[in-house]
């Protein structure tokens, strides 16, 4: 997994990430001086493919809010206003999560539970120690990229995991106005965790040591995994890894693209039939040359054949990122269906991107579960995730088509205004029961002379 996300991690992150890449993504020419591959890297930009399709994708997705279920309890409802107590709710939480997940493949959550210090280590804390500090189930968003390893156990068939480790960075205060950032290695198990922090031995020797440890009130590990192309038990591959290829290899044929733009740009001065020394030159606007007899003086430039082809492939590249890019909106046939998929599914169709927004949907359920079970509640309940999954969802085509189809008496209004509103070309506040009444009451419109 890491040897996609070392081609995944620069494309999402910009330009700077690709340059800081350096030869690992843009190659280097044989015999190109080093000044010159630095001065070629620092001119290099990306065209950003891979990124904007994973954001516009996860725009899709969150097209619409985030709908609680009656059954979520007001407690755990409450909790969704500020899902990871840094002022993110549910909504802004969950696109962060998915992007995350969409970008490499998968994307990891805990369910978190302030430790609370009660000032006397035997004394077991009470509700009254976590109302004084607003103590409540939280989530954290771990990064595929910061985990460690794992430990898993096969129980009759079933996955169960006995160990999870991931690297976190934790801040601390140094001196009166300064703060550091520290390294430590999170271990979590069913009813405990601890943490590792890398010191030195007596030889000077760099160690981890086992820095702080506690226990839990779960049986289990409350981590869930969000999988958008699962290849097993806490593997996943990037779904897009074919357009971050492309992607890669726009990147590297711009760079080769811009840097023929700069040579065909300076024509070369020739000289020929001059064996003499001390001749001189003298080149502008306001003085002559004087040539030797049979000598000859001319600018050589480039044909430009080869920007035209560089060109040309760049175009090439750009339309297979484009297919690249859509194929999450292509549906697929489900050949193979529970009964309640057949009932909850008018088609028989979806598309990848929706089956994605499904796992999502499973994915918050079970966070919201851990919420329940941390607040010493049953059942944290459901949430529905409703976007937009069409391959053409473009207003400025489609609209023009349902105005005539509306005005030939071939749509109602009402469906009219459904659609106006599905793209978000009309408030979906408005009802359509309330505009028919305001269009009744507004009299006859002004016709055409």
């Amino acid at each position: 997994m890491r040897e996609d996300w070392a081609i995944v991690d620069p494309l999402m992150g910009g330009t700077r990430a690709m340059r800081e890449a350096g030869t690992a993504l843009l190659p280097k020419w044989p015999k190109e001086e080093d000044c010159d591959y630095k001065k070629r890297l620092s001119l290099s930009t990306l065209f950003p493919a891979y990124r904007e399709t994973v954001k516009n994708n996860a725009g899709r997705v969150f097209a619409e809010p985030i709908v609680l279920g009656e059954d979520v309890p007001p407690q755990v409802a409450e909790l969704t206003q500020d899902f990871d107590r840094q002022g993110n709710n549910l909504q802004v939480w969950a696109k962060s999560f998915f992007t995350q997940a969409l970008s490499h493949g998968l994307c990891h959550a805990l369910a978190e539970y302030p430790k609370i210090q009660t000032g006397d280590d035997e004394r077991p804390a009470t509700l009254a120690d976590a109302k004084a500090i607003n103590a409540r189930p939280y989530a954290i968003m771990i990064r595929p990229q910061q985990v460690i390893g794992w430990r898993v156990s096969n129980r009759n068939g079933q996955y169960s995991l006995d160990q999870f480790r991931y690297m976190e960075s934790v801040e601390e205060e140094d001196g009166q106005f300064d703060v550091k950032c520290i390294e430590q290695i999170r271990v979590l198990m069913p009813g405990a965790w601890m943490t590792y922090r890398e010191t030195k031995d007596d030889k000077g020797n760099k160690t981890w040591m086992l820095y702080e440890e506690g226990s839990t009130s779960l049986d289990h590990i409350a981590l869930t995994t969000l999988y958008t192309d699962r290849t097993g038990f806490m593997t996943a591959r990037p779904p897009l890894l074919e357009l971050a290829y492309l992607n890669a290899k726009h990147w590297q044929s711009q760079s080769d693209q811009d840097n023929i733009l700069h040579v065909a740009r300076v024509p070369m001065l020739a000289i020929s039939g001059i064996d003499d020394d001390s001749w001189e030159l003298k080149v502008g606007t306001a003085s002559a040359t004087k040539l030797p007899k049979d000598g000859d003086m001319k600018w050589v430039e480039h044909t430009g054949a080869s920007i035209e082809a560089g060109r040309t492939s760049l175009a090439d590249l750009e339309d297979q990122m484009r297919v690249a890019g859509a194929k999450l909106l292509q549906k697929d046939k489900q050949a193979v269906k529970t009964a309640t998929q057949a009932e909850e599914e008018a088609a028989q169709e979806m598309s990848p991107l929706q089956t994605m927004a499904s796992g999502l949907e499973d994915a918050l359920d079970q966070i919201l579960q851990h919420f329940a079970e941390l607040s010493d509640l049953p059942e944290g309940g459901h949430v529905q995730v409703q976007g937009n999954f069409d391959v053409d969802f473009a207003p400025e085509t489609t609209l023009p088509l349902l105005l005539n189809m509306a005005s030939q008496g071939r749509l109602s209004d009402e469906t009219l205004f459904s659609e106006m509103q599905r793209r978000n070309v009309v408030s979906s506040d408005i009802k359509w029961e309330d505009e028919q009444a305001k269009i009744a009451t507004q009299g006859p419109g002004l016709g055409v002379l």
